[in-house]
């Protein structure tokens, strides 16, 4: 049985909205009792609400002064991306490399599943197997820590309310971008499946900086190149990689 949200999950999910909507202008400052006042109800669920706010990032604590909004901001989405970019495209080589037939057909199937929810529009079901695709590539690295980073960071831009399904881009657009990492990983190609990854990443962090630019940011959109170029001269496809006989070099 689901839990019935309460005043503080009601008043977070409105203060979250207006935030990302822009009803709440990032630097402007709001009391607690003033935001008790507008949304009709006591201090309690308010505070805890900017609590919650305030691990995700969207608002200060500020003593005596009440909260200032943060918002989401370019530098915050490049900030995630990059780190996705470090950690996701030798896991994509990692999965190419290590694939069984179990990981296989699991991504075989997620994009399935994944179309039939694009072409159907189901946006909240699309959004969960969309995430259930990256962590089937990062759980190939065999590293639980990576795995729980890799999920932290696409939570902390997917739970701020900002997100390209539906906006940006039509959930096609993102499908596309799945089925070549995917088909690399199911091939064995370590190369194929950590480019295709990093251009769906370099993708994506592209439209949500533009989506939460304000009206004057210009996006550099050269923003990915010095992460990809250090991935590259790494060597994804020698990340993460099975043990082999031939030991150390």
């Amino acid at each position: 049985m689901t839990a019935r949200p309460t005043a503080a999950d009601r008043v977070f999910a409105l203060l979250r909205e207006r935030i990302v909507g822009g009803d709440l202008a990032a630097g402007s400052q709001h009391s607690i009792y003033r935001l008790s006042e507008q949304l009709d109800v006591s201090r309690t669920p308010v505070r805890e609400a900017v609590l919650r706010l305030a691990d995700l990032g969207l608002v200060e604590v500020e003593r005596n002064r009440g909260i200032r909004i943060r918002g989401v901001t370019v530098a915050d989405v490049r900030e995630v991306f990059e780190l996705r970019l470090l950690l996701e495209v030798p896991a994509a080589a990692a999965a190419a490399r290590r694939a069984d037939a179990i990981l296989r057909s699991a991504l075989v199937t997620n994009i399935e599943v994944t179309r039939e929810h694009a072409r159907a529009g189901r946006e909240a079901d699309f959004t969960r197997v969309d995430r259930d695709f990256h962590a089937l590539i990062a759980s190939a690295s065999q590293n639980t820590r990576l795995e729980a980073e890799v999920a932290r960071l696409r939570d902390s831009i997917q739970a701020r309310g900002v997100s390209t399904f539906g906006r940006s881009r039509p959930l096609a657009e993102v499908v596309a971008e799945h089925a070549p990492v995917a088909d690399a990983i199911g091939r064995g190609e370590p190369e194929q499946a950590a480019g295709a990854m990093a251009d769906h990443l370099e993708h994506t962090g592209t439209l949500l900086m533009g989506q939460v630019a304000a009206r004057d940011e210009v996006v550099d959109r050269r923003w990915a190149a010095p992460v990809r170029a250090a991935v590259a001269a790494a060597g994804s496809s020698m990340l993460l990689t099975d043990d082999s006989d031939e030991g150390p070099r």
